[in-house]
């Protein structure tokens, strides 16, 4: 039991780990170009998505046991991922989120 446990730590903060080394890519591109303008607003929406992506790969990781149940929900978070991300930086679908 305390082997699982301590995947499941390791797993979550590996996650963490990889929306943190995500957020720190623009926050890195600011510092030697003006093409990436990202205000404190923009971090913390891409924080909540990264994070909130990483938390929910971890519930279903860990509630799901077959490995294509695993897939696909990990599959279709990715997928919402994507999409809310491509809305908010050009307004791929026009929603009033992308500002438009």
């Amino acid at each position: 039991m305390e082997n699982i446990q301590q995947t499941h730590s390791s797993r979550f903060l590996f996650l963490m780990l990889a929306a943190a080394g995500l957020l720190l890519v623009p926050f890195i591109a600011m510092q030697f170009t003006d093409e990436v303008k990202w205000g404190v607003f923009d971090f913390i929406v891409a924080g909540l998505l990264l994070f909130g992506t990483g938390i929910a790969i971890e519930v279903v990781l860990r509630l799901l046991t077959t490995f294509w149940s695993r897939f696909i929900s990990c599959a279709v978070i990715l997928v919402v991922l994507f999409l809310v991300w491509a809305e908010l930086a050009v307004g791929l679908f026009g929603t009033p989120l992308a500002g438009s």
